[in-house]
């Protein structure tokens, strides 16, 4: 048998390997539904729901360490000669100490994941520090990645 009439049919099954059908775009099924000619607002959308999200309330130290600074600064313009000392001393450690605190409050401060439909048919998901007065079923638009009541 000639290597020749084996190459010419394999290639074809090849290449019939590699065809594709109707183009469907690029995603597969029908396109997604929901609005796409009545879009009142681009960046507006219905609050779906919203997921509270609870921090870490571990510190790094840098709280602790800008704290203590400020703290000895300040504690340096108190009294004089060995006062002074002593103030320093005491405004650093109490500032450590309050830097420390701070730091581990706001990092164990709860965010909140709002998920939104928008108009145009999208889903996404806005994570804030504060609610802005908002609720499930309530209007919205999003500006600068924060969500705006529209009431």
């Amino acid at each position: 048998m000639n290597l020749r009439s084996l190459f010419i049919p394999a290639l074809c099954i090849g290449l019939a390997a590699c065809a594709t059908g109707g183009n469907r775009g690029y995603g597969y099924g029908p396109p997604p539904a929901g609005p796409s000619q009545n879009v009142r607002c681009y960046d507006c959308g219905v609050v779906e729901r919203i997921e509270t999200i609870y921090g870490n309330s571990s510190a790094s130290g840098g709280g602790a360490v800008l704290g203590g600074i400020v703290g000895g600064v300040l504690g340096n313009q108190v009294g004089k000669g060995d006062g002074r000392k002593a103030a320093t001393v005491v405004g650093a450690v109490g500032g450590a100490v309050a830097g420390h605190q701070i730091e581990k409050n706001v990092k164990s401060a709860p965010t909140y994941d709002v998920f939104l439909r928008m108009d145009d048919g999208r889903r996404i998901v806005i994570n804030q520090r504060d609610l802005a007065n908002v609720a499930p079923g309530d209007y919205v638009r999003v500006t600068n990645n924060r969500i705006v009541p529209l009431r």
